[in-house]
């Protein structure tokens, strides 16, 4: 590559012959010696003839200068001149190494990415030279070197993994290899992020003995963003977005959604200076707040853009009461002090100023509270205790701490056990027994996991009376074996007691951290219902089931099969990774979130040491050697003009003849490699758009959305054009060839049928261009939009199935005045226009095809063919029916179909041929003069 300039060479050598142009200047200039006089009596009669051309001594200066750039294109052109080349290429010796990084960082680049590790092994391959290939976040193990051809088989059935690359795994396997295969060469291609063990990596490269290590990274502007863990604050739900490099963004929208996946809230973000962390706060009320089970970077399709959330970032509202009188005089003796700073980093608190305690109770309730705290309240009184046991059955959580008052009462209902009447004093003068420390928690306990601090001790305690149940409602106890904290379930809520005061005065509980935790791990039971998983609980003996897996590129699907359950206990410090991807575990109606990144993720860009560092071209590489050709032959026309203008001799028809067929030579050079859309030219004196239209109305046409795609338009072109072929042969319709059209600029109304392939990476049209489209379906058109993802598809959490092009498909349509739909019942026109069908396959099966949603009379009699009043305005596939249909221009199909092979693409052609006049003919099929010839046809 030249430096600074964006162009390599793939025959550099052939750059020597220019230092032959001072040799060509030369005999370019070059002036033959003056020729020796002789005095010769008849030569004067010679000189009274008219000299009508006269020969230069020599050439001009700017006809040589001509002459030269002309060879020095020529040279250039042959040495194969590409415009921005591979940043890395083959060019070493002996086995080659390349390691690719296969995480969700590499998702927004993997194209570039994987188009490079293809064309470094094109290189091996060419070279014969063995190669190996490592995906950093799927292999475990490295192969023996094989075959390029091998290697770039494996490499076109890799994906994007959802979690982070271990890079550490594989540095030890490399270094090993590259002694006993002697690697000569390796290559890294990085996603750019360093994780936690890019410098290590870069390291390991360096020193494991091979002759040359090349690393490519994306440019920083093409670095991923991050999304942090979330708070859910008091002042809203704040979130931070990293980058990793400065130039990664600068500002940008998070998105909030809901478990249906539906817009709650958008707020913007934007960092300062060189900062590497924005802050955002998406400012709702409580209730919407802890609705929201999704946040999305909206510039990024990425799982480490994606933060779920679950019931742990949910804000509940607690209530608080205290049966302490002197509270309010002295604050920082009151047993409500210790809790408030416990809960208020993650709920929301509500306090009732009515010194009455049914009517502060009361009061509580009628605010919806998810928890309600009882700091020493003894006996309930009133209607307090209805209102209370009705609030736990609904779900209520209702946690109380003993004091002097729950000490002395009696009769109490709202315990999980039986207390003895009193309290239990350890330690002091007239005590034999000692403070108690607390015992290591069950595993069977929502406390599970937490640590015990050493220096908790317990000097009083409410005591439960015995019982065969008391061992299974402990949650805790001391070192001696009496109860801490017990609980009991009542309906959908639960009862909890700790056996010791909410202040200091029976133990320094309070003062622990494990305090806090454990009063979260209470109140994170408010909501979840009576058949929720134990794990989703945490109660005994539970595990978390994959239940839905985020891709790389941030969807939400089905788990993979190698996905498996976590333990309660192990799930906050459980990693993404191949077996626990991120997403969501547990029930349906109780999970936990696992995050790609958390809290102490590191995110920042590769730094490789030593090692040199090239960036992946910004754009496909494309050679420039053809254009530099046609270049030469426009300055070899111009030397020949200049030539006959210099001797004075007039322009003959034959040297015109031969300029234009130096020009139809180097437009037969350059049409190869020029841009199909530029080559459409009217020629006719038309505008593209009377073009457009004169030949849309002359013959009938099947036209497809332009995408801008380039793969996706060429598939839809073969598509149509083998279902025009197919049509012609079966049908009396013959129609002419496909049209693409560009949605936003061509007249639509010449079209009866528009084939709309959805591309995921698209934006949404503009408002004038959804209002285009919607007047041509309300103006008689129909648009087939093919979302092209059956096999993608994943069901969501509200149980519908999606996939990319299926969502960006509702973002399209959520702009335009749509019907109900429904998918083709088996009464149909669709079913019958041409072909009795049942099914609408294409190069995927599976996938219904939706209609129009049309009333049926509950009074009208069964009818092979339901009148539809009309023709749908709207038809939806996700089976890529033009991929079925597609064909080469030896008429062979273009790409398999799954599973059925070539029965699935007849059905294919069928249902593009029922859709075809279905379109043309309406509801043709339906009227009655067609009901005994249909009803012969079923053999009814």
């Amino acid at each position: 590559m030249i430096a600074g300039l964006p162009i390599a060479f793939a025959q550099p050598w052939l750059l020597a012959a220019l230092v032959l142009l001072p040799a060509i200047w030369w005999l370019l200039r070059f002036t033959p010696p003056r020729p020796l006089r002789v005095a010769f009596p008849p030569t004067r009669i010679l000189l009274e003839i008219d000299q009508r051309e006269e020969t230069r001594s020599k050439s001009p200066w700017w006809l040589v200068l001509l002459r030269m750039l002309l060879a020095a294109l020529v040279i250039v052109a042959l040495a194969r001149p590409i415009l921005n080349p591979q940043a890395v290429t083959a060019g070493g010796d002996g086995t080659i190494l390349v390691v690719v990084d296969n995480g969700w960082g590499a998702a927004p680049n993997w194209q570039r990415m994987s188009a490079t590790a293809d064309e470094i092994l094109a290189e091996a391959g060419r070279a014969g030279r063995p190669a190996v290939l490592a995906a950093t976040a799927t292999d475990t193990v490295l192969g023996e070197p094989g075959d390029a051809a091998a290697a770039r088989e494996k490499l076109a059935g890799l994906s994007v993994a959802p979690h982070e690359p271990n890079r550490a795994a594989l540095a030890p396997l490399i270094a090993e290899a590259v002694t006993r295969y002697g690697i000569g060469e390796i290559v890294w291609l990085s996603d750019g992020i360093a994780y936690a063990d890019g410098a290590d990596f870069a390291s390991a490269l360096e020193s494991a003995g091979a002759e040359t290590v090349e690393v490519a990274t994306p440019a920083a502007g093409d670095l991923p963003l991050a999304l942090s863990p979330a708070l859910n604050e008091t002042g809203g739900l704040h979130v931070g977005i990293l980058r990793a490099a400065t130039q990664s963004g600068s500002a940008g929208t998070i998105r909030a959604r809901d478990l249906k996946g539906r817009v709650i809230a958008e707020t913007p973000y934007a960092f300062e200076g060189d900062a590497a962390r924005a802050e955002a706060i998406v400012d709702l009320p409580v209730e919407l707040r802890n609705d929201i089970a999704r946040l999305e970077i909206g510039e990024e399709e990425t799982a480490g853009g994606v933060q779920l959330l679950d019931d742990r970032w949910r804000r509940r509202v607690i209530g608080l009461v205290s049966g302490e009188t002197r509270e309010r005089a002295q604050p920082l003796l009151s047993p409500l002090y210790y809790i408030t700073r416990a809960l208020t980093p993650f709920a929301d608190l509500r306090e009732s100023p009515d010194p009455n305690l049914a009517v502060a109770i009361k009061q509580l309730l009628e605010q919806r509270v998810s928890a309600l705290v009882l700091a020493d309240i003894g006996t309930l009184v009133g209607d307090t205790q209805d209102e209370l046991s009705q609030w736990v059955d609904n779900g209520g959580v209702l946690v109380r701490f003993a004091g002097p008052r729950l000490a002395g009462a009696e009769d109490d209902t709202f315990v999980p056990v039986e207390l003895r009447s009193g309290d239990r004093s350890l330690g002091g003068t007239l005590s034999w027994s000692e403070p108690q420390p607390l015992a290591e928690f069950s595993e069977d306990t929502p406390f599970a996991g937490l640590e015990v601090p050493p220096d908790v001790r317990v000097t009083r305690q409410v005591l439960a009376e015995p019982s065969i149940h008391l061992v299974e409602k402990t949650w805790a106890s001391l070192a001696d074996g009496t109860p801490l904290v017990t609980a009991t379930r009542r309906g959908d809520g639960w009862i909890v007691l700790f056996h010791v005061t909410a202040d200091a005065a029976w133990s320094n509980l309070p003062l622990s951290g494990v305090f806090v935790e454990m009063l979260r791990r209470i109140v994170d039971l408010s909501g979840a219902p009576e058949d929720a998983s134990a794990a989703a609980r945490g109660v005994p003996g539970g595990i978390l089931r994959p239940l839905r897996s985020l891709d790389a590129t941030g969807v939400l699907g089905s788990p993979p099969p190698r996905a498996e359950p976590i333990a309660t206990a192990d799930f906050t410090t459980t990693r993404p990774g191949a077996i626990h991807p991120p997403g969501l575990y547990g029930e349906p109606d109780a999970f936990r979130a696992l995050n790609v990144i958390d809290a102490a993720t590191r995110f920042t860009a590769l730094d490789a040491g030593g090692l040199t560092i090239e960036t992946y071209p910004a754009s496909e590489p494309r050679s420039i050697g053809p254009w530099l050709l046609v270049a030469a032959v426009i300055l070899l026309i111009a030397d020949g003009i200049a030539v006959l203008l210099l001797s004075g001799r007039r322009l003959r028809v034959g040297p015109l003849r031969g300029a234009a067929t130096g020009a139809m030579l180097a437009f037969a050079i350059m049409a190869p490699h020029a841009d199909p859309a530029a080559a459409q030219s009217s020629g006719d004196g038309l505008s593209e758009a009377d073009r457009l239209a004169l030949e849309a109305t002359l013959r009938t046409h099947l036209a497809y959305v332009l995408t801008g795609n380039r793969e996706i338009d060429e598939t839809s072109r073969a598509g149509l054009e083998g279902l025009s072929r197919i049509l012609a042969d079966r049908t009396a319709l013959e129609p002419a060839p496909p049209i693409g059209v560009e949605i936003a600029g061509d007249e639509l109304a010449f079209f009866p049928l528009l084939y709309w392939p959805i591309d995921p990476q698209a934006e949404p049209p503009a408002p004038d261009v959804l209002a285009k489209i919607d007047a041509y379906m309300k103006q008689g058109g129909t648009i087939l939009f093919d979302t092209r993802d059956q096999l993608e598809a994943r069901p969501g959490l509200d149980g519908a199935v999606a996939g990319p092009g299926m969502l960006r498909l509702r973002t399209l349509l959520r702009g335009l005045d749509i019907p109900e739909l429904e998918p083709v019942p088996g009464d149909h026109v669709l079913t019958k226009a041409f072909y009795l069908l049942q099914d609408f396959p294409g190069r995927w099966d599976g996938g219904p095809l939706w209609v129009e949603a049309a009333l049926r009379d509950p009074n009208e009699a069964a009818r092979p063919a339901r009148n539809a009043d009309g023709v749908s305005a709207i038809i939806i596939t996700s089976n890529d029916l033009a991929g079925a249909w597609a064909i080469g221009d030896d008429n062979r199909p273009l790409y398999p179909v799954a599973p059925g092979g070539d029965l699935q693409r007849e059905m294919a052609y069928r249902s593009g041929v029922n859709i075809v006049m279905y379109t043309l003919t309406g509801n043709y099929k339906a009227d009655q003069v067609h009901v005994p010839a249909l009803l012969e046809r079923l053999g009814q």
